[in-house]
């Protein structure tokens, strides 16, 4: 009796191992990998002048531990004045702190100028969305959670992908192209907004547009004047003490979404120069308010290490929140 049963047994595992494997595959097969880097292009980019990696924009995905169905996603633009990109503290760090709220990251490598001008820099953001948006099944990316994030001129160019997108062409022979480039949500970091005014990043500008550009071109990449109610809600910080880009281009763009009714939050920080990232600096350099007691009180922290990472969680937290979570 002992034997059948046994024989039983043995079938009844053989049976169920094809199936376990099969389940167990659902659950675990993810088309993409953490630190893996995903052209936007499967051939050479629309507008590109080379092959060198500077050529050939991409994202790298930053995942956080557990990719469970819809998870929200951000794009992350670092900063760099439209001529270089700090993907350290504006993209690595950035996204590995989205990654501890479950908040799946993609670093975008867009290509620069002097060498590339408007509009490729733009269609790279474009194109960075709208792929995410297209593969949010398989990657397992909620495609009506899908933010954009930018530092400095990053900000700039997530501002841009704000105001400036479109539903997608139904016709495009490649599927990607036929989704919208309308990010869910936007998170700016002391980003130039405006191309036009005396408190415009200078260096930005001409990087992005050239010596000499079209003044009405320069209008439409000034984003306080960009603004509709279709734009989406916003998150943004500045330092007042920032004498690169000025707190104007945040004060202006955010009075521009309340004018447009636009949900929008803003957090000016007294002290901190241009790019503290993460906030992980020279010390005395930020002033931070924990809670309401010490908005209060203006207590100040000396810490920089304790502080401005407690200012970036405080307003990632807070963006996350109202956006995202």
């Amino acid at each position: 009796m002992l034997p059948v049963m046994t024989s039983k047994l043995l079938l009844t595992i053989v049976i169920l191992i094809p199936t376990l494997r099969v389940r167990a595959g659902q659950q675990t097969a993810l088309p993409i990998q953490d630190g893996q880097v995903i052209p936007l292009w499967l051939g050479p980019a629309p507008g590109t002048l080379g092959t060198q990696d500077s050529d050939i924009p991409a994202i790298t995905a930053f995942l956080p531990r557990t990719m469970a169905a819809n998870t929200p996603a951000v794009i992350v633009c670092p900063g760099g004045g439209y001529v270089s990109l700090a993907s350290n503290h504006e993209g690595r760090q950035a996204a590995s702190y989205l990654n501890s709220l479950g908040i799946a990251a993609f670093v975008l490598r867009s290509r620069l100028g002097p060498r590339y001008h408007h509009p490729i820099e733009l269609g790279d953001a474009q194109r960075a969305i709208r792929m995410l948006r297209a593969h949010a099944s398989e990657w397992r990316i909620d495609p009506a959670r899908i933010g954009i994030m930018g530092f400095s001129a990053g900000g700039h160019l997530a501002m841009s992908a704000s105001t400036l997108f479109d539903a997608g062409d139904p016709s495009a022979p490649d599927p990607i192209d036929r989704v919208g480039s309308r990010p869910d949500f936007t998170v700016l970091g002391y980003a130039v907004i405006s191309m036009t005014e005396s408190w415009t990043h200078q260096g930005s500008k001409n990087n992005l547009l050239g010596a000499n550009p079209d003044p009405e071109l320069a209008r439409k990449l000034s984003g306080e004047l960009a603004v509709t109610k279709q734009t989406p809600p916003a998150f943004l910080f500045h330092t007042n003490a920032d004498r690169t880009v000025p707190a104007e281009n945040s004060v202006y763009y955010y009075l521009a979404l309340r004018k447009a009714g636009v949900p929008a939050e803003m957090h000016i920080f007294e002290n901190g120069p241009h790019g503290v990232g993460l906030g992980e600096c020279r010390p005395r350099t930020i002033r931070v308010v924990e809670t309401a007691c010490e908005l209060a009180s203006r207590t100040r922290r000396c810490e920089i290490t304790e502080t401005a990472l407690r200012v970036f969680i405080f307003t990632f937290a807070r963006a996350a929140r109202l956006f995202v979570l």
